[in-house]
Parts: C-alpha cells; sequence; structure tokens
C-alpha cells in the first residue's frame, strides 16, 4: 500500500502537469517504455534489473488518489504556474471511477534478469481510455529506476572482477558473496538512495554496512537478514586514546571482541609501524590466539590502495609467516586478514588484485569495502536509462510512434508494442511493431489497476543475477567470452 501522507498527484515533472491539454483530442491509449540505451565504447554492455517492486509498493499501489490530494495539488500547481492548468476533472474521474487506484499496467522484466543494453525492461500503458494521459505522468517517478538498476550493475562488476581472481588465485569461489562490503551509507545523497543503492548492492552480495538497504529488503523484497557485518573500529576510537596508546586502544579491540571476527583501522598514524611492531611484535602473540571465526582484520586506510596494501601484506607476511594454497598462491594465516576500503571502485579492484597475484598472494586474503563509487559516483547517463512512448491509440486504431532526432542517431525509440525474447542463437532480443508472440515474450505484468501481481522475492532476484559459468571463468582471451561481448555490442541479445 502506498504511503498516505504521500501525494502521487505532486510526484511528477511540473510540465508534465500541461500534457494532457496536448496530445490529440481522439487519443485513447499511451504506451511507453523503459530502456537502457546501447552506448558504443560503454565499460557496461548489460544491466541487473532491480527496484521496480520497491517503487510500486511504495508509490502506485492502492489508493493514491484522494479527494484532500486532489485539492492540495489543484491549490499547489496554482501557485506554481499561476494560472488554471491542473485537470481536477480527470484526477477526480480516477477517484470516483477507479476509487482513486491508478488504471496502469505495467510489464516487466523479472527483478534481477541481466539483460543486455538496448533492450526493453519494462512497459506501461493505460487501462482505461479515458486517462492515457497517465503513462507518462509516471515516467518521473520510474525512471528513477535508474538509480537502483546502476548500482546494481556496478556491484555485479564487482563480483564479476572478484569472482574470476578468487577462482584463479584460490581454485574455488568460497566467501565471494562477502568480499566486498557497502561502505556507502554516509557517502549518498538520503536515507532513500542509502536504501535502495544498499538494497541494489544486496543483490550480488551479503556484506554491507548500510543499514537502510537491509531494511528495504526486509520490508520491500521478503528477506529477514539480506546481509551481514563485524564489530569494526573507526579513527575516532583510535586517536581517543592519544598517540603514545595505540597499542592500548587495539588491544582494547581485541579484549571486546575476543570471539569473532573483528576489523581495527590501522593508518591512524603509521600504517607500516602498526603492522610491524604493534601487531606484527607487541601484539603478536594475542593475534596468533585468535581463530579463523575469530580473525583479525586490519584496514589500512589512507595512500596509493594497491601499493600500501602490497607492502601492508608484505610485513605482515614477515611477522606471521605464510603458507601455499592447492593452487600454490600464497595466503596468510587463518586468523589474519586485510580489507581496503579506501580509494575502491572497479579499475582500482582490478588493478589491487593483478598485482596481488604477479606476487604471487591469493585473493583470499582480501577483503574490499566501497563506498561512493559504489553508491554515488553515477547518473542516469551512466547507463543512459530512457523513458519513450512507442505506441498510441486514436479512433480504435493503433499507430506506432518514435523518436529520430538528426542530430543524434543514439536516441532513436523503438517503435510499437515492444516484447522481450530469447532468439534461436539464444541471445534476448526486443521485437517492435507489435511482432512478438505471446508465449515467447519475457516481460510479466507486475502492475496493473492499483495493483501488485508479481511480487518477487530478494532469493528469487538473487538466483537471477547469479554470475554465469563464463564470466567466473572468463580468462585473458576467451573466444566464448568474447563472442557473446561482440554480439551484445552489436545488438545480438
Amino acid at each position: 500500500m502506498a504511503a498516505q501522507d504521500f501525494n502521487f498527484l505532486l510526484a511528477t515533472d511540473s510540465y508534465k502537469i500541461t500534457h494532457y491539454k496536448q496530445y490529440p483530442p481522439d487519443v485513447s491509449k499511451i504506451y511507453s517504455y523503459f530502456e537502457c540505451r546501447r552506448k558504443k565504447g560503454s565499460q557496461f554492455n548489460e544491466v541487473v534489473f532491480f527496484g521496480l517492486q520497491y517503487l510500486m509498493k511504495k508509490y502506485l499501489t492502492g489508493q493514491v488518489v484522494t479527494e484532500e490530494k486532489i485539492q492540495e495539488a489543484k491549490l499547489f500547481y496554482q501557485m506554481h504556474f499561476k494560472q488554471a492548468v491542473f485537470d481536477e476533472e480527470s484526477w477526480r474521474k480516477v477517484l470516483e471511477k477507479h476509487d482513486g487506484r491508478l488504471p496502469i499496467r505495467i510489464k516487466a522484466v523479472p527483478e534481477g534478469r541481466i539483460i543486455p543494453r538496448g533492450n526493453v525492461l519494462f512497459t506501461v500503458e493505460n487501462t482505461d481510455p479515458n486517462f492515457y494521459w497517465l503513462t507518462n505522468y509516471i515516467e518521473t517517478m520510474l525512471l528513477q529506476m535508474w538509480y537502483p538498476i546502476t548500482v546494481a550493475t556496478i556491484s555485479r562488476e564487482f563480483k564479476k572482477i572478484l569472482a574470476k581472481h578468487l577462482k584463479a588465485t584460490s581454485g574455488s569461489l568460497e566467501g565471494l558473496d562477502l568480499k566486498l562490503h557497502d561502505f556507502g551509507y554516509r557517502g549518498v545523497s538520503s536515507q532513500e538512495s542509502a536504501a535502495l543503492g544498499g538494497a541494489a548492492h544486496l543483490v550480488n552480495f551479503c556484506s554491507t554496512d548500510t543499514v537502510a538497504g537491509l531494511l528495504m529488503a526486509q520490508r520491500y523484497y521478503g528477506c529477514p537478514m539480506a546481509g551481514f557485518s563485524i564489530p569494526a573500529a573507526e579513527h575516532s576510537t583510535i586517536i581517543s586514546w592519544g598517540r603514545s596508546r595505540e597499542k592500548e586502544a587495539f588491544e582494547q579491540i581485541l579484549d571486546q571482541f575476543s570471539s569473532g571476527p573483528v576489523s581495527v583501522v590501522s593508518d591512524s598514524y603509521d600504517i607500516f609501524n602498526a603492522c610491524k611492531h604493534i601487531w606484527g611484535d607487541k601484539l603478536k602473540e594475542r593475534v596468533m590466539e585468535r581463530s579463523q571465526d575469530s580473525c583479525l582484520v586490519i584496514r589500512p586506510d589512507s595512500g596509493d590502495p594497491a601499493e600500501t596494501l602490497i607492502e601492508v601484506i608484505k610485513i605482515l607476511e614477515e611477522c606471521f609467516g605464510c603458507s601455499l594454497n592447492s593452487v600454490g598462491y600464497k595466503v596468510l594465516p587463518s586468523y589474519l586478514r586485510i580489507i581496503q576500503g579506501d580509494g575502491i571502485d572497479l579499475s582500482s579492484v582490478e588493478e589491487i588484485l593483478e598485482k596481488l597475484s604477479d606476487e604471487g598472494w591469493s585473493a583470499e586474503n582480501v577483503f574490499f569495502g566501497c563506498g561512493s563509487a559504489l553508491l554515488q559516483k553515477l547518473n542516469r547517463d551512466t547507463l543512459s536509462c530512457a523513458f519513450k512512448c512507442s505506441y498510441v491509440e486514436m479512433n480504435g486504431k493503433g499507430m506506432d510512434v518514435y523518436k529520430q532526432p538528426v542530430t543524434d542517431p543514439s536516441k532513436v525509440s523503438k517503435r510499437g508494442r515492444l516484447s522481450l525474447r530469447r532468439n534461436s542463437n539464444g541471445f534476448l532480443e526486443t521485437i517492435e511493431r507489435g511482432a512478438g508472440k505471446p508465449e515467447e515474450d519475457l516481460l510479466v505484468t507486475v502492475f496493473e489497476n492499483g495493483s501488485l501481481v508479481k511480487d518477487y522475492s530478494l532469493e528469487e532476484i538473487r538466483k537471477n543475477a547469479r554470475l554465469r559459468d563464463e564470466e567466473v571463468n572468463s580468462t585473458l582471451h576467451n573466444p566464448e567470452q568474447e563472442l557473446l561481448h561482440n554480439n551484445i555490442i552489436n545488438g545480438i541479445h
């Protein structure tokens, strides 16, 4: 049920209030779609579809139009436009004829599915001919889907990189779901951004400090606890002891959290001194008393990420030794690990893991934390998200419509009713002009006339988003992966 204190009539771009006056007088249906446009040379060739269910549950389901909200909107738009442009009569008809529920149908790909860019992700159409203007009225809200889709996509790209290196340097994917920890709560623009972005990351991983994302997964995706964390220090809990008592600060943490993993930021003054002379000498016996289930996770938090981490792991090897795993890579003792959370993005993670493997170290030794590069350093253009009208009906006759700007061929839109299918080569493709077969269509009705029709669990979504074998086992030159990449780039999905 949509939030009662939220006025749906005010949740659109101002100019859309005037659009009911601009459509052809005999129009009865507006049909639009959402896609992440294909863009040559982009870092991302496919996307993870996620977040629509939250938007529908939070803002669209149930009675969203009331007399009080109509009056509020009427007064607001009168002051805003300084003229009477608000369609009070039509909104009251929605209230009277449909009990304030939206006569809209939304069909979408299942959440969590991996879809090559350039394909339809969801469609929207009015179900009552009197309310054709509603379809694009809700574009403003629905286009905000760019955010959870982009975060889920970036998070999964991290997972691909981590999986590749973990498999190559350890022989397995054990612990992969915990390898990237969400540090982004404080770096986003709002609580809702933290919730949406945090939940999007949890499609791919189970490691987070963003409580808002966990609550969203719980309330909107049926997952009691989607992610996990461990006790951890911040600089204030270290420097409050004073520079001369850094060892005592570390020791206090070991004492207070003796039975489980604990992370300690160790660069307040000198990360290398802390690793060599405090952890590796003064507290060495205390560290060695711990087990795999209560390991110490040392956190550098400054300097060049790759160079600092390599130096730290070498110091820890000198102090605590290491062993070789089944595929011949070095691993620190099971009671000792490192987490790098500063300066982490897709590029730096790849660089760090490559340098580690070049030095003979397994990816087992490190965890990563990511904040702004995961949840904030992105925008709608990252994946070129767009919402466009492709079909209308007038006087009972359908017409395929499109835009085709001469100044930018990449913005040519799709035509007609759309469906998504898997072709005979196994690739996904969008069928335009209503030519698709219903039995082949992968788009599922998820919302109709104010009601949620399909409710996905996070468990289902995670299964849809899991890595493919070729993504885990990819090497520097993989002919099959190269063929798949070329097919995606060339629009054969």
